[in-house]
């Protein structure tokens, strides 16, 4: 992420940027992101013209490709489902984490995926998913780079969809992917815990939550299970 901003101040083409090694790994709020070798670290660097809030729907885009990519490498697609806002669990554990970053001009989508290691439990805050790796839960071992090179075109391909249609059929694979929809869950805001079941997402992206006291719409939480 780092690297993307700096890049992004000398350079106005898109690219992809993968570190094999990172040295101050972060991910949502500042917490940190563990990265043992063979993991993956990777972020797209993109100048969109949309306003914020289309800017921020690219986290779904970016979760159709991480599905569309692991689907690819095992050829199993049941194991796989999409955590609101911005996770994709494998067996019902975390194995891969989205974050996006906005600089004056730019935007930085950061994925980091769990190929060969998991962090321990000791790594992750309590109620939170834990966390799983790619090769301990389907056996399929692939390198960065190779998973990059996957990646890359899926996201091509979603962002064509989003470019070019909006967020309605992003909106709508997302969800046929989603994790515990119908289900019941906590949305912990910064301020407040709600439970309720999740009925899905808006035209924005936002949480649907049915609540005790009524239906509620979560622009930003933590989602517990």
């Amino acid at each position: 992420m780092s690297e993307a901003a700096r890049v992004a101040a000398s350079s106005a083409l898109p690219q992809w940027i993968l570190a094999l090694s990172q040295s101050a790994a972060h991910g949502r709020r500042g917490r940190p992101w563990s990265m043992p070798a063979g993991n993956f670290a990777a972020t797209l660097l993109m100048f969109p013209k949309e306003a914020p809030a289309g800017v921020a729907l690219r986290s779904f885009v970016a979760s159709l490709a991480l599905y569309d990519a692991f689907v690819t490498v095992t050829g199993r697609s049941a194991p796989f489902a999409l955590k609101w806002p911005n996770d994709v669990l494998l067996n019902g554990g975390k194995v891969a984490g989205i974050l996006l970053e906005r600089g004056p001009a730019h935007l930085a989508i950061g994925i980091g995926i769990n190929l060969a290691v998991a962090p321990g439990a000791a790594d992750v805050e309590p109620g939170a998913v834990p966390p799983v790796s790619l090769v301990h839960e389907t056996g399929a071992r692939v390198a960065p780079e190779d998973f990059l090179d996957i990646l890359a075109p899926a996201f091509a391909h979603w962002e064509a969809q989003f470019t070019a249609y909006g967020f309605a059929p992003i909106r709508e694979a997302w969800l046929a992917r989603a994790a515990r929809l119908g289900e019941p869950i906590r949305a912990r805001t910064l301020r407040e815990e709600h439970h309720g079941t999740f009925e899905g997402i808006d035209s924005a992206g936002n949480l649907v939550l049915a609540a005790p006291s009524g239906r509620l719409t979560i622009p930003a939480a933590e989602v517990y299970f």
